[in-house]
Order: structure tokens, then C-alpha cells, then sequence
């Protein structure tokens, strides 16, 4: 047994060799690397993982009559990791060559049929485990898949007795063995879904970097603006030109080819208006998918995003290459990260220029709450969704123009309380999506509450309980927001958290007026409650946390 134990160990050094070898080929890290996998794709990756089959029956050792083998390793790394179909063909493919491999063989029925099942076993693992416990799953998996062919060996060869012996010879080994290797290759190529995920952190980086060098140009949108924009992306991105356009025009091209590609000119290439048209991404590998009208134009290849304005397109921003088939994982997810900054800086900069705002104080002094930190963080966590979760990134773009556009445009004195809570929750969405399990907000909200109050009211408070209650203290906690009727006139307005607590020395700064500028928010909200009823808030330090509350009454508007 420990002969046959050191055979299948060092068959499994072979596969994962070969499986190292593979896995950073940049071929597969190409495959490997995409969101979402074409027909072709899973074919190759089924034909793929079943060569890893074969060669494990072909490197296996004659064990009276038998093949004790490390098949069944790439048949179930491959359906864990890529899904059933490809655990499932790979099964088939594998499976089928067993059998034919040893034709009339004692257990050439028993083992056909268990790396079939390996298969199947495989696809049910993909469907069932997360990311972080594929690698255990597949430990499991393996045992218990040669616990099956050890037991069809018993059930369908003949005869039992030599049956037997075999599977009192290969039963631990293989098990062991085959266990083993499958954790190790699903290790091994899960390190390949680890760098897409740094490259994706990186580019959402370089994204957020790009932002801010472009916010400037986005509160005056013109024509020197935008190609100013396409400059600061072309020089940050390695790409050799890049234009943007609206429905119909060509806004602004910086770099190569502008003798031709023309700012101000009708957009003329098929493939910018079918993405206008069903906002879908298009890649474009050669200079004739480009179609540019020049014969010795320079651009080889380039990708198409579209612009957006809730669900309708308002344009395309477009990155050009200067070599044939030039986009590789990381350009695609750069552009799509910019594309979704520029969309949504395009409709920030909608609601009008700040310095026209700036003549109301009240708002003149909130506006300090949009600080470039919030934005950017909001950005990056938009960015980072759209691989893993389109929807909720789409749900965290509309959260975010929410709380933008109301924070600019909203200039009544007083609004309905309704509208200042979706502002709110617009907000507490967007923090609860950047940390996730870590924060915990919950509402008791009297809905039947008709009452209007002071603009921006409410959210600078909940923005303090998070920045400077939770987040200061464990970095987790729970939230709470309360709007209930008091008293049959009086509506009572809560926030309360479990964080680190509020230092009494700020307490007797906001009551004093003496709280400093970077603690506007707080202070801002008590001022102008005083100004307004001639009672601020009511601040109360607790065991646990803080409690902020103020008092209004329903018939004082």
C-alpha cells in the first residue's frame, strides 16, 4: 500500500505541474478571467479539464487487474470551479475513455460510471458552496466519490472476491490521493481568480484617480472641458486616443487620429450606434471592426461603453489601442468603471453650477458634507460591484444620484419629511453596501406623519452616528432611526447608536456655538433649529453610544 501510495503521489506531482503550467499561460488566464463564459469557452474548458482525466488514467498503476489512477481530480476541479458543464462533459468525455481504455477489464464498467458521477458530483458542489469553501467541498467530494466507485467496484465486478482485493488495496490511497489533489489544483487555480481581482481593484484605483483629477471640468461641461476629460483618460489609461460622443456627435477626441476623428462631426461608425441603441459594451479587435473611414488610420482596436442617464443612453466613451486585438481583462474593466463615473458625474453636473447655490446659506454650509472622500468611496464601491453584482451596482448608482441631487438642488427652506428620509436612506444604502455586515441601520417611522421640516435636517446626523459613532469605535455597530409622534402635536426625531460615544467636550462646544468647521454638520443642524424654533438638538452621551434627538411641532409649518 505504501508503494501504491507514493505512485499516485507522484502522478499527482505531474497533474499539478502541468496544472501550473497551464494556469499561467496567458491563453487561460484570458478564459479564465471572464465574467461570463460563451459556449465555446466551456467546451474548451471541459475538453481541457478531461485531458487532465486521461492523463490521470494513463500515469495510473495496474493493481490486480485494476487502475488506481487520479482521474477524477481535473473531472471535479473543473465542475467546482466552472460549473456543471463543465464538470459534467469533462465526466463524460473522461469516462468514456476509461471504458474504452480497458475494454472487458474488471472494473472498466464501475470506474466508466464513478468519473461520470464525479461529474455530476462536482456541478452539485458548484451550485451549492461558496467561493471560500470550494477547495474544502472538493476534499469531501473526492472521498466521497471513491467511496461510490469502491462500492460499484464490489457491486458490478466479477469475481467478488477479486473485487475485493482490490478494493482493500486501492480504496485509501485513492481516496486519499484523489481528496488531496483536488484541493490542491482547486487551490492552485483559484490563485488565477485572485489577481482578477486585484487587477480589478487596481483599476477601480486608477479609476477613482482619474476621477479626481477630471471633477473640475465636469461643473462646467463644454467642449474644451470634455476634450480635457478625454486627455486626462488618455494619458491615464495607456490608451493611445479616446473620444467621447453624445446620441449623434462626436463631443471631443484627444491623441492619435484627431485629423480624422473629428470633435463636432455626426458619429459615422456602425458599432457606436448600435451601442447607443441597446447599451451594450463593444469590443473591437482589428482596425476593420473600427471601420474608420481613413485606409492608413492607426488605430487597431478599441472598446465602446456607453454614457447613461438613469436607463436612458446618452452617449458612448470610446479607448482606443494601437495594436490589434489590444483589450485585454484589465482595459475592459477600466472602461467600464470610467464609463459608470462619467455617467454619473454627467448627471451631477445636470443640477446646475455649485457658486449658484452658494448664495443660500443654508446650503452654502452643507455642501461640506459632499466631500470628495464620501464620493470617491461611494464610486469605488459602485465599481466594485459591477462584477459581482450588475443589479445592486445599478441600485447604488440611483442611490447615489439621489443623495446628490438632493444634498445640490434642494433649496426650499423646508420639505416634506418624507422626501428628506428617501435622501437619508439614499445615504444608509450606500454605507451599508461599502461595509456591509459591519453597519446595521433600522427605522421605527410613523408613517402617517404629515410635517414639513428644514432641508438636510436628519441626514448629517446619521452621517455622524456612522463616521464618528461606529466607525471610530469597533468598526461595527447598529444605527437606529426613529420618527414617531410624541404627543398629539409634537413629532420626536431620533438617532441613536451603539458606537464609541460622543465626548462630552463636543457635547458643550455645539451647545455653545463653538464646535469647529470640520464638525459642521452637527453644529450646522443645531444652529439652524435654534434659528428656526428656538430649541436645538438634545444630545445624550450613553453607556453605549449616543443619542441625538429634537423636537418639532406638526403645526408650526
Amino acid at each position: 500500500m505504501i508503494d501504491l501510495i507514493k505512485n499516485l503521489i507522484n502522478n499527482l506531482s505531474y497533474v499539478i505541474i502541468i496544472a501550473f503550467i497551464i494556469t499561467n499561460l496567458p491563453v487561460f488566464k484570458r478564459l479564465t478571467q471572464k465574467d461570463e463564459f460563451r459556449r465555446l469557452d466551456l467546451i474548451v474548458l471541459s475538453v481541457t479539464f478531461a485531458i487532465f482525466g486521461i492523463i490521470g488514467t494513463y500515469s495510473g498503476t495496474d493493481v490486480f487487474g485494476a487502475i488506481a489512477n487520479t482521474r477524477i481530480i481535473g473531472i471535479m476541479t473543473g465542475g467546482i470551479l466552472y460549473g456543471p458543464f463543465v464538470g459534467i462533459v469533462s465526466g463524460i468525455i473522461a469516462g468514456l475513455h476509461r471504458y474504452f481504455y480497458d475494454v472487458g477489464g474488471i472494473t472498466s464498467i464501475p470506474c466508466a460510471i464513478s468519473t461520470v458521477l464525479a461529474g455530476f458530483v462536482s456541478a452539485l458542489i458548484y451550485k451549492k458552496c461558496n467561493k471560500l469553501e470550494k477547495w474544502f467541498y472538493g476534499l469531501m467530494g473526492g472521498i466521497i466519490v471513491e467511496s461510490i466507485e469502491m462500492f460499484l467496484i464490489l457491486l458490478l465486478s466479477k469475481p467478488y472476491t477479486s473485487a475485493l482485493d482490490i478494493v482493500k488495496s486501492i480504496y485509501f490511497p485513492m481516496s486519499f490521493t484523489n481528496a488531496l489533489g483536488i484541493c490542491m489544483l482547486i487551490i492552485l487555480i483559484q490563485k488565477t481568480f485572485n489577481e482578477k481581482d486585484q487587477i480589478a481593484a487596481k483599476q477601480a484605483q486608477l479609476a477613482l484617480e482619474i476621477a479626481n483629477k477630471t471633477l473640475p471640468y465636469f461643473r462646467d461641461i463644454n467642449s474644451d472641458s470634455i476634450r480635457k476629460i478625454c486627455a486626462i483618460i488618455k494619458d491615464s489609461t495607456g490608451a493611445v486616443a479616446v473620444s467621447i460622443t453624445d446620441k449623434n456627435t462626436i463631443l471631443a477626441h484627444e491623441g492619435l487620429e484627431s485629423d480624422h476623428h473629428i470633435s463636432g462631426e455626426p458619429i459615422k461608425t456602425t458599432v457606436t450606434r448600435q451601442v447607443i441603441n441597446d447599451g451594450s459594451i463593444r469590443i473591437l479587435h482589428t482596425s476593420k471592426e473600427i471601420e474608420c473611414s481613413s485606409e492608413n488610420c492607426r488605430l487597431k482596436s478599441a472598446i465602446v461603453v456607453p454614457l447613461k442617464e438613469g436607463d436612458d443612453i446618452i452617449g458612448t466613451l470610446k479607448l482606443y489601442y494601437a495594436k490589434e486585438n489590444g483589450i485585454s481583462y484589465t482595459n475592459e474593466k477600466l472602461a467600464i468603471g470610467l464609463s459608470q463615473i462619467i455617467s454619473t458625474q454627467l448627471e451631477i453636473s445636470k443640477v446646475g453650477k455649485l457658486k449658484e447655490l452658494a448664495t443660500k446659506s443654508e446650503i452654502k454650509a452643507l455642501q461640506a458634507q459632499i466631500n470628495p472622500h464620501f464620493l470617491f468611496n461611494a464610486l469605488n464601491t459602485i465599481i466594485s460591484f459591477l462584477r459581482i453584482d450588475p443589479n445592486s451596482a445599478r441600485e447604488l448608482i440611483v442611490n447615489l444620484s439621489t443623495y446628490l441631487r438632493y444634498n445640490i438642488e434642494e433649496t426650499s427652506t423646508f420639505v416634506d419629511i418624507s422626501k428628506e428620509l428617501l435622501q437619508v436612506k439614499a445615504y444608509v444604502e450606500i454605507e451599508k453596501a461599502r461595509f456591509g455586515d459591519k453597519l446595521n441601520v433600522t427605522y421605527d417611522i410613523d408613517e402617517d406623519i404629515q410635517l414639513k421640516i428644514p432641508s438636510l435636517i436628519i441626514q448629517p446626523l446619521v452621517e455622524n452616528s456612522i463616521k464618528h459613532g461606529i466607525l471610530k469605535g469597533s468598526g461595527y455597530g447598529n444605527v437606529s432611526i426613529q420618527v414617531k409622534r410624541s404627543k398629539q402635536d409634537e413629532v420626536k426625531i431620533e438617532i441613536q447608536d451603539d458606537g464609541v460615544g460622543i465626548p462630552q467636550e463636543v457635547i458643550d462646544s455645539v451647545y455653545a456655538g463653538t464646535l469647529k468647521e470640520n464638525k459642521i454638520g452637527i453644529s450646522n443642524v443645531d444652529s439652524r433649529l435654534k434659528y428656526i424654533y428656538g430649541t436645538g438638538l438634545f444630545i445624550e452621551r450613553l453607556k453605549i453610544g449616543t443619542r441625538i434627538s429634537f423636537v418639532l411641532q406638526e403645526n408650526n409649518n
